[in-house]
């Protein structure tokens, strides 16, 4: 489906942007990790409700999917629509699920303000000093990503 193929274009370009910030120093890495984190996690979350969908089993709320979308997980969404077909269809929810991506979109841009900047850059640090010291207790293995 050619509107299918366009929205996961739409969040491959995003998290090429993304990483594109990070390359040129205009964002930290621990951003893109988040997103990359949380689009893998929100598209298994996806693979569980369509798996419970076809069971007969608990689903999972709506408002869940909808609140992993919007702190980062919307690209993981949006592939798990295409390619597992689950809620690419449901109109109030694909509504719902446009303005959590313009939602998420907004708030990363306003990274790049001064504002977003003055209150993202010590997250960041703190997020970057937890990491250090999980790789140091050997809880993670250190990969290059965090030492850019």
């Amino acid at each position: 489906n050619n509107s299918g193929s366009m929205f996961a274009f739409v969040a491959f370009f995003f998290l090429a942007i993304v990483s594109a910030s990070v390359f040129i120093n205009q964002i930290s890495p621990i951003i893109l990790a988040l997103y990359l984190i949380l689009s893998f996690v929100t598209f298994l979350w996806y693979a569980k409700d369509k798996a419970a969908a076809q069971s007969g089993r608990w689903r999972t709320a709506e408002s869940t999917l909808h609140l992993m979308s919007l702190v980062g997980g919307w690209p993981g969404a949006i592939i798990a629509q295409q390619k597992l077909r689950h809620k690419s269809k449901k109109q109030p929810f694909r509504s719902i699920f446009w303005i959590t991506v313009l939602l998420n979109c907004g708030v990363f841009i306003w990274l790049f303000t001064p504002e977003g900047s003055a209150i993202i850059n010590p997250l960041v640090v703190k997020i970057e000093k937890m990491a250090s010291q999980m790789i140091q207790l050997g809880l993670v293995k250190a990969t290059g990503f965090l030492n850019q």
